[in-house]
């Protein structure tokens, strides 16, 4: 019998910690599994995507819409969906996301204002009703969040450069996605050390890899 792919997305607001936790669960994975996980990202991980988070990150565009951020969004997801994760995933693959879908839910939803039912139905027709098996969100208040991107040597982004209101309101969309979806989701203490944060990760996912893996 064939197996079936592995979605996992790591979800987070800026500062969260991703890049570092993103770095040891690709080890982690490949380790516990035998196989080399698939590592991708969102926006990007295809020519057309990469191209889209430079555009959509960009700095100096500031007059960018609510309508046009969500849409370039989507563009670059559905690409990635086609491109990428539907092939890898009916390969059986292990695939792990650095962000999916739930990043517009907070991010162009409860940041920007979008209606959640427009994403819905942008979900369902441009990523093609993809859904992760299992998604981690790395919590953080906003305030630690900041504080972690102040210290970056690097300019901040167009998103970045946002208010704590801003995501505040990214924040609590996440959270709310997450208690409406407790099967699929896991949210992990972003604002503990790395160490701390991995081992919660692990144990979050230690069940549907062992499933996977069988």
């Amino acid at each position: 019998m064939k197996r079936r792919g592995l979605l996992i997305t790591l979800e987070g607001g800026e500062g969260a910690g991703k890049s570092t936790l993103l770095a040891s669960l690709y080890r982690w994975l490949g380790e516990a599994s035998g196989v080399e996980p698939l590592l991708t990202r969102e926006p990007g991980g295809t020519p057309l995507g990469e191209a889209v988070r430079q555009l959509v990150l960009d700095a100096d565009q500031a007059s960018v819409c609510a309508e046009s951020e969500l849409l370039l969004m989507f563009a670059s997801r559905a690409q990635l969906v086609r491109e990428v994760l539907r092939p890898a995933l009916n390969a059986g693959r292990l695939v792990l996301c650095d962000r999916f879908t739930d990043a517009s839910y907070a991010y162009q939803g409860g940041g920007r204002g979008q209606p959640f039912e427009r994403i819905a139905e942008l979900e369902r027709w441009a990523a093609d009703g993809l859904q992760p098996d299992r998604t981690l969100l790395l919590d953080v208040p906003p305030a630690v969040g900041r504080e972690r991107i102040a210290g970056r040597d690097a300019g901040h982004d167009r998103i970045e450069q946002e208010t704590v209101e801003f995501f505040e309101r990214v924040r609590a969309a996440y959270r709310t996605r997450a208690q409406g979806e407790p099967q699929r989701f896991r949210i992990l203490d972003g604002s503990q050390d790395p160490d701390t944060v991995l081992a919660a990760a692990k144990a979050a996912l230690s069940d549907c890899l062992e499933a996977w893996c069988q």
